[in-house]
């Protein structure tokens, strides 16, 4: 198997060259150490880690799993000396506050860790994505005791954190929940209820895990308006920090799923004993307005595990269409004496190779640019630029959710495809990388809940603002390709493509207000594509004007490199194809 999971010089492309990553060191003293060396220091750490330790372990937690006897949860045997290596390099929580055991990094550069450790692993990924999570949410919503008896402990992964929303009949509707919560009368409440799909709900990885769950307080309103968010550790924690007895929270059974076996997926029943005890994570039924701090992140995340999972499957299958011989040249085919040739020869698999090089690209830039945008949402010099950044990320989210994951599972498809046979076969990785792919389109909020939150809330954010900044800023990019003449073609085409998903946008918000409202939702999801198509091409359009900005002065090593991202340019003619058939049809 190759060992080249990412593309080392293509992350260095969107990192200094497109999103000028060490300009973040200038708006913010917490940043000033990430310099250009810095950073590229981290990316090679990063891949180390990934490649020595990460991988390895991969096969070993997709055939071991997970196991449950006795009461107690077992990871693969590789996972916990993992998982000790993990926190040794202070890799769990890089973004988060040094005080609590953070790194401080910005998230745009934090981004190239994440692709290289959840191509390597990413159900492994998953325990410390989790706990990260977890803990911001103490971090945001937290009492100060609460803060100084939980958070440093889970950011530097002594202890576990998760997420507690879905029951066996309130799956995405939330609302329908029926986990209790009733006050002791000592500022603690009695948490009664049952949860599933609890990823890292239960393992043998940490001393204790920290569960936010969501519940309703005994009198409270119907639906979401009533439900609060808790704090429940598996076991209780003292007043010193030590920890005290088990807190009843029993796991009750683990799934066995079609991927992500190293990631224990649990039931859990909390209170079945009436001695299950929980505090409150911020105001009285305000728990989803908290709770979605985490879900936002989490969805980004998901989109990183997709994606992660897409270059991973492009690294191979360019690795084996390297090196499979199968078959002779084309132009060689009568030819009775020719030998056969790497597969790579064959315009068919170069076609699915360079689908595969496009998407990847474009979703790398889109996935880096979102989290750009959070960092500068934070500290932008002015109220105004945080809010434009804000908005892009918001508007973005489910595209780099939702739309990310759809073509994520296309790309594993293709690599599959490339491999022939031998990518149906569980001896070589795509089978893997195809199944563990396919969560991702499912959970965190399904892609059609996605499509349904970009059509119903974010067109009409903020009157609109945020999705107008957004075609404001593909603008200038169009600007840029239109001074360049090897690109001017392709940015004519994205032109049109932009000013046809405008009309359409402008059309589904006005239809989504309307008697029409069921058609429009109905239409949500292809209108998601077609957004995601837009914001490609327009990733893509970028890329270009850098490639070709420096192409005619660049080193002769670095020339195949920026011709290669102007050709990933050009195969997008179907992007703008299916871009403007769908905005026919929406329309």
């Amino acid at each position: 198997m190759a060992q080249v999971i990412s593309d080392r010089r293509d992350i260095e492309f969107v990192m200094h060259e497109q999103l000028n990553a060490e300009s973040l060191s200038k708006i913010h003293d917490g940043f000033a150490d990430f310099t250009k060396k810095t950073i590229d220091l981290i990316i090679s750490e990063a891949k180390n880690f990934a490649v020595k330790e990460l991988l390895p372990a991969n096969k070993d937690g997709d055939q071991q799993g997970c196991s449950l006897e006795n009461g107690i949860v077992t990871t693969a045997d590789s996972f916990k000396r993992l998982f000790e290596l993990f926190n040794e390099g202070e890799w769990l929580a890089p973004t988060e506050d040094p005080e609590w055991g953070g790194q401080g990094m910005p998230r745009t550069v934090a981004s190239a860790a994440a692709e290289y450790f959840n191509g390597a692993n990413y159900p492994f990924m998953m325990y410390p994505g989790l706990t990260q999570g977890a803990g911001h949410l103490v971090e945001h919503f937290g009492t100060k005791e609460q803060k100084d008896l939980y958070l440093k402990n889970m950011y530097t992964g002594k202890w576990c954190g998760t997420m507690l929303l879905t029951e066996p009949e309130a799956g995405s509707d939330v609302g329908a929940l029926t986990t209790k919560a009733v006050p002791n009368g000592d500022g603690t409440y009695a948490i009664v209820g049952e949860k599933i799909f609890i990823s890292g709900g239960d393992h043998d990885l940490a001393e204790n895990i920290i569960h936010p769950v969501l519940a309703r307080i005994e009198g409270a309103p119907a639906g979401t308006k009533g439900i609060s968010l808790f704090l429940v550790p598996k076991f209780r924690v003292n007043p010193d920090g030590s920890l005290g007895e088990f807190n009843d929270v029993i796991c009750t059974g683990i799934e066995h799923k079609m991927g992500i076996h190293g990631n224990s997926t649990c039931s859990l029943s909390l209170g079945s004993k009436g001695n299950c005890i929980g505090t409150l994570l911020g105001e009285e039924n305000k728990g989803m307005k908290a709770m979605f701090l985490m879900m936002n992140a989490a969805r980004l995340l998901v989109g990183f595990q997709g994606f992660a999972c897409a270059t991973t499957a492009y690294m191979y299958a360019l690795d084996y269409a390297r090196n499979r011989i199968q078959g002779k040249d084309l132009m060689e085919i009568m030819n009775p004496d020719a030998k056969g040739v790497p597969i790579i020869r064959h315009p068919d698999v170069r076609r699915q190779l360079m689908m595969m090089k496009t998407y990847v690209e474009g979703m790398r830039s889109l996935l880096y640019f979102v989290h750009y945008c959070s960092d500068m949402a934070k500290f932008a010099e002015s109220d105004e630029e945080k809010a434009k950044y804000q908005g892009f990320v918001e508007v973005l989210t489910p595209i780099a959710k939702g739309y990310v994951t759809d073509r994520a599972f296309e790309v594993c498809s293709q690599g599959m495809q490339v491999y022939g046979g031998y990518g149906f076969i569980e001896e070589y990785p795509m089978a893997q990388l195809l199944r563990d792919c396919r969560i991702t389109l499912i959970y965190e909020g399904t892609n059609g809940i996605q499509a349904m939150d970009l059509l119903g809330r974010k067109l009409g954010l903020n009157k609109g603002k945020p999705i107008m900044d957004l075609f404001g800023e593909m603008q200038k990019t169009l600007a840029q390709a239109k001074e360049i003449d090897s690109i001017q073609g392709y940015a004519v085409k994205v032109e049109a493509v932009i000013n046809k998903l405008a009309e359409v946008s402008i059309h589904m918000g006005q239809t989504a207000m309307s008697d029409k409202v069921l058609s429009a939702f109905a239409n949500a999801h292809p209108f998601q594509d077609a957004a995601g198509d837009t914001v490609m091409a327009w990733m893509l359009l970028w890329r270009a004007v850098i490639a070709a900005q420096k192409l005619e002065k660049a080193k002769k090593k670095d020339k195949p490199f920026y011709q290669g991202i102007i050709k990933s340019k050009q195969v997008t003619g179907n992007t703008y194809g299916s871009t403007r058939h769908a905005g026919h049809a929406l329309h």
